[in-house]
């Protein structure tokens, strides 16, 4: 039996991004365009008509804003959301917000004949990710994060940890990088998100945190109380220099249809950093982390997967689980203590690493 389409409403509140949008999900036989809407106003009435599945979204629009509208809809009616937003700094930074209050991706918004092609090669798994997705309640979503312990001393300038995360992965980064002691081992992060999103995403990070939190730069040396972001269209791969670290950000081929992609990252970690190196595979559509997080657990790393319930999308997590890289499955709250807590014990405890059997569902 053919498994019913995934029915996909389009607010915004351009006439032409409308027909490109509709015309980018036409060709695909898994998903239809039941409507679309040029304000909240007519959108909240063909939510009620339509019942789509997924929303995408504009957040500049006439009468109310797509951050009021998204608030107002994640209270009262909440679905999947897909925002689309300008690559604009203050875009940006609204898209983030949007992501805040509960919408689980953001694409930028087709701005010339090349990003309406790159739009096209996106779109469609964007949608069935969002139609994947697991709406966290609104107290989840709110941007409210368990405080940083202050009880936790690090002395470990030789260990990293290192944080891949896909769709609804801004917030569960934000929220175990919030619960880092200020001199937490330093840190390398892969989130699949678009190029000038990255900057604003760490930007926003480094303000919620009190580690400090930038877009890495090809060269930049890692050290105790640093995270760096892989900067969006670029993989991030770490390297060591002496009895210290630095990351080569590069271009080169997508893996597992990425770039940057989580295995790249996390392959190089295992490389350059071995069983000094704890590993967390975050909420995420496909597959991307699942085989370097197996090979960090082969390598003596601390590895972790995020268990199904506190996931937006459990793909991610769930094929590590399924490779038997994941040492521990856990939920959300509980990574960033076992993260740390990695550390607090590496080079004390030896640790026979078994790659073969599965981690239990916690």
């Amino acid at each position: 039996m053919r498994s019913p389409r995934i029915r996909v409403l389009i607010v915004d509140d351009s006439a032409t991004v409308r027909k490109i949008l509709t015309e980018a999900l036409s060709a695909e036989s898994d998903i239809e365009v039941v409507g679309a809407a040029p304000d909240a106003y007519v959108a909240r009435d063909k939510i009620l008509a339509l019942r789509p599945d997924v929303l995408t979204l504009d957040i500049e629009m006439p009468r109310m804003d797509g951050l009021t509208f998204l608030r107002k809809l994640m209270r009262s009616h909440p679905l999947p959301v897909l925002v689309i937003s300008s690559l604009a700094q203050s875009y940006c930074r609204a898209a983030l917000k949007a992501l805040e209050l509960g919408a689980v991706e953001v694409i930028a918004k087709p701005a010339s004949p090349y990003s309406i092609e790159s739009l096209r090669d996106s779109l469609a798994a964007k949608i069935r990710a969002a139609a994947a997705a697991r709406i966290l309640p609104e107290r989840e979503a709110s941007g409210t994060f368990p405080q940083s312990p202050r009880a936790i001393s690090v002395h470990a300038p030789q260990n990293v940890i290192a944080i891949g995360a896909s769709t609804g992965g801004t917030e569960a980064i934000a929220s175990v990088l919030r619960a880092f002691p200020p001199q937490a081992p330093g840190v390398v992060i892969v989130q699949h998100i678009p190029p000038v999103f990255s900057r604003a995403f760490a930007h926003r990070l480094n303000d919620l945190c009190t580690i400090e939190v930038r877009e890495a730069e090809d060269g930049d040396s890692l050290r105790p109380g640093l995270a760096l972001v892989a900067p969006g269209d670029f993989h991030m791969t770490l390297r060591r220099r002496g009895t210290g670290y630095f990351v080569s950000v590069k271009t080169g081929p997508r893996v597992c249809y990425q770039r940057p992609a989580v295995d790249v990252l996390f392959f190089s970690v295992a490389d350059a950093a071995g069983s000094h190196s704890a590993a967390a595979l975050l909420t995420g559509m496909g597959a991307d982390g699942a085989q370097g997080l197996l090979r960090l657990r082969q390598a003596g790393a601390r590895t972790i997967a995020q268990n199904e319930t506190s996931c937006v999308v459990f793909g991610m997590p769930r094929e590590a689980i399924r490779l038997g890289a994941a040492e521990q499955v856990l939920s959300l709250d509980r990574v960033a203590p076992a993260l740390i807590s990695a550390h607090r014990h590496n080079g004390i405890v030896d640790r026979m690493v078994d790659a073969v059997v599965p981690a239990k569902l916690q």
